[in-house]
Formats: C-alpha cells, sequence, structure tokens
C-alpha cells in the first residue's frame, strides 16, 4: 500500500521497479514506478473547447471560443545565457582532467539545470491551468525536428519546449478524462480569415497583423491561427460524432485543483479594419 498524488493510501499499489540516477551535478534520484491497478478515466467531451498557437515571441496564444489569451516566452535560456558563455570559457581553459575542470563542469551543469528547471515549471503551471479550464484542447502537430534545421530560430524553437509542453497536456487530460486533439500540421491556420474563411495564398513569418481582403476584417495573426486551430478541432469532433459545447460552459473535474498560474492571461480585443 502506498499514497498516490493527493496524499490517499491506495490498497491495490505494488512497487514495480526502483531507478537510481545521477544528475551531472552530481544529485541522486530514486524512481518508482507503482501498479495502482486503475484505469484511465472514460473520455467525456461535452464541455469547453480551447484552440491554442505555440509560437515564439509569445509561447501561446489560445482561444476559447469567448476570448484570446497570450503566454508570453519566458525565453529561459536567454535570462542564463551571459552567465553560461562565463561559465564554458573558464571550463575551456582548464587543464584536461584536472580538478579544477571537473569543478567547472559541474557549474556549467548547475546553469543548465536552473534552466531545465524553470521551464519545466512554467510548462507545468500553464498545463495545469488550460487543463482546468477545459475538457478539450486543440493544437497543431508542429515538425519540430524539422523546424530546428533553421539555424536562426533553432536556439529558440529548442528552448520553449512545445514537445514537452504537449506531454504534459495529453497526460493531464487523461487523467481528467479530457482530450488532446492535434490537427494537421499543413492546416492554414494563420492565413484564413476565422470570421469569413478566405485563404490568402502566403503569409511570411514577419507578417503579425494582416486585413482579410474579403471581409476586411482585421486580425492578429496568432489570435487569429487559434481561432481556426479550435473551429478545426470542432469540426474533427463533430465528424466524429461526438457531442461537445463548444460555445462555452463551465468545465471542472471532480475534486480539481485550482489554478496554479498565478498571473492572469493577457485578453487581446478584435481589431476591426476601417
Amino acid at each position: 500500500m502506498t499514497n498516490n498524488k493527493r496524499g490517499v493510501a491506495h490498497p491495490y499499489s505494488i512497487l514495480k521497479t526502483v531507478t537510481i540516477s545521477k544528475t551531472p551535478t552530481g544529485k541522486y534520484y530514486a524512481s518508482l514506478l507503482f501498479d495502482t491497478k486503475q484505469e484511465e478515466p472514460e473520455v467525456v467531451i461535452s464541455g469547453k473547447v480551447i484552440g491554442i498557437d505555440l509560437g515564439i515571441k509569445d509561447f501561446a496564444v489560445t482561444n476559447n471560443g469567448e476570448k484570446s489569451s497570450k503566454y508570453n516566452n519566458p525565453k529561459h535560456l536567454a535570462k542564463h545565457e551571459k552567465n553560461l558563455v562565463r561559465k564554458q570559457k573558464k571550463l575551456a581553459r582548464c587543464v584536461k582532467d584536472s580538478n579544477s575542470r571537473l569543478k567547472a563542469k559541474r557549474l556549467v551543469a548547475r546553469v543548465y539545470e536552473r534552466i531545465s528547471n524553470a521551464r519545466q515549471d512554467f510548462l507545468h503551471k500553464l498545463s495545469r491551468k488550460i487543463v482546468n479550464d477545459n475538457q478539450v484542447v486543440v493544437i497543431e502537430n508542429l515538425n519540430v525536428k524539422g523546424m530546428v534545421r533553421n539555424r536562426k530560430l533553432a536556439k529558440a524553437i529548442s528552448d520553449v519546449g512545445w514537445g514537452m509542453f504537449t506531454n504534459f497536456l495529453d497526460y493531464k487530460l487523461k487523467e481528467k478524462g479530457g482530450k488532446l486533439l492535434e490537427i494537421d500540421r499543413w492546416f492554414p491556420s494563420s492565413k484564413t480569415c476565422s470570421s469569413c474563411l478566405y485563404q490568402m495564398n502566403e503569409m511570411p513569418l514577419d507578417v503579425r497583423e494582416w486585413t482579410c481582403p474579403s471581409c476586411g476584417t482585421h486580425h492578429d495573426r496568432d489570435e487569429n491561427a487559434a481561432k481556426n486551430i479550435r473551429a478545426e478541432g470542432i469540426r474533427q469532433l463533430s465528424v466524429l460524432g461526438t457531442r461537445t459545447a463548444a460555445s462555452g460552459g463551465d468545465v471542472r473535474p471532480k475534486g480539481g485543483r485550482k489554478s496554479v498560474l498565478r498571473q492572469s492571461p493577457i485578453e487581446v480585443k478584435q481589431l476591426q479594419g476601417s
């Protein structure tokens, strides 16, 4: 018998494996795997649907059918880059296999560990807030491996942690019986007008705002993409024959935790074209 996440003893928990690992900074961790004999809850899609457009300038722009919200990119690596470069230079000057090199190597590892911990903390808090407030989360299936081949964006893309964020959303939604829906990466979310569905031929990355030549609606690029991603997710759910209250309705898992993201999201107002 052991305790689960909420501190309640579960009589059917069986310890399967114990894995001991050591980090580059010299810390030891024990990972315990328990079989709780618990099944995942049945997926119920009868609440709020949110669309998420992931980016670099803003980590995420979301739309839940009522409002859009922006979450800034914390840029964890950039905050520690000067300190990291300084310690890496010191490491490079050390004699190979010396004690001073070993110490310098550990100092570099500590900076990387700090960056990793800050990134995971941000992603856990944001994913928890989104999952607590929504039953269905719709995102694009991004080709991260292909995108990091761009030398200008490789460092920024690697730092944001889109893949980790998707994994966090996935397992948190499964725990509450929600659903993560990934739409095709080629879906034209940015260059399609969310008001009249007019599709632009091209939409370069440097274009952050644009006006639809068909209906005259002025769009924020990322907010418009989040709306289209959400709409495409709802369309796919309807094709599958799944009923969903996409236009609203409170969705709270029974016994769910309160939001752990202290700062409120920024509401983005729709700009009307003249």
